[in-house]
């Protein structure tokens, strides 16, 4: 019997986990080992072990390190992973990290994304393995403050009207989201608790509405997620 291979996926806060993604791992025989930001050491991770890397979402933002200090060693960690050609993924927070490793500027958004909204893909990203996130297709749940600069050696796969970086990648092994593609509707409720304070501080944000939203999209989102994340693990020799 095959050794299961290994994910390293960093976790910011416990209900924001790989959802979508951590089913299609299994079936691919890859397990999910959560790295728990602020608890484990992570400059003290051997990556070199991992066939997969991810950074997953949470309510902070890069540039806040003086207050966070494990903040930069999870930024190490994915140096150490692109150092070696691991395949990295990230998800909203975990997607702005590896957007500020590549050299790019993470800051503050003058628009605060919350709810459900269709991408616009560019030309690039309808011929990726993101295809199956075209608005005629799937919406997308965003959940962010914070966005960042292109890296400079990325291609650009997916925007909204009011957030032009959403979704780029770096080659075939490295792939960030701004949105949330691994969301499932069974997991909202945990959502909704977690970020009710910033659901109340943001205008035209509401329980109800995230709650009907996410029921309505979510059953199609997890099925184009399943293929994107499908497609892409295979794209990395996964």
């Amino acid at each position: 019997m095959a050794e299961m291979r290994l994910a390293l996926a960093v976790r910011h806060v416990h209900f924001e986990d790989c959802g979508t993604l951590a089913e299609v791992l299994s079936e691919r025989g890859i397990g999910v080992r959560y790295l728990e930001a602020g608890r484990e050491a992570l400059r003290e991770i051997d990556v070199s072990r991992a066939d997969l890397v991810i950074g997953l979402g949470g309510p902070i933002g890069v540039y806040e390190d003086d207050r966070y200090p494990w903040i930069r060693d999870e930024l190490k960690l994915l140096e150490r992973s692109l150092a070696l050609g691991k395949p990295v993924l990230g998800i909203c927070l975990g997607a702005q990290m590896l957007a500020h490793v590549l050299g790019a500027r993470v800051y503050a958004s003058p628009i605060h994304e919350l709810g459900w909204k269709p991408l616009r893909l560019t030309e690039e990203g309808r011929g990726s393995a993101i295809a199956p996130l075209a608005p005629e297709l799937t919406s997308l749940l965003h959940w962010h403050g914070d966005t960042f600069e292109l890296p400079r050696d990325a291609t650009l796969l997916a925007s909204t009207a009011e957030v032009a970086h959403q979704i780029f990648e770096c080659g075939p092994r490295v792939l960030g989201f701004q949105c949330h593609p691994e969301i499932r509707a069974r997991d909202i409720e945990a959502w909704l608790i977690g970020h009710a304070v910033e659901i109340a501080r943001t205008e035209g944000a509401g329980v109800e509405q995230l709650r009907r939203d996410t029921l309505r999209f979510a059953p199609a989102l997890a099925r184009q997620a399943r293929a994107v994340f499908d497609s892409w693990l295979a794209g990395a020799g996964l």
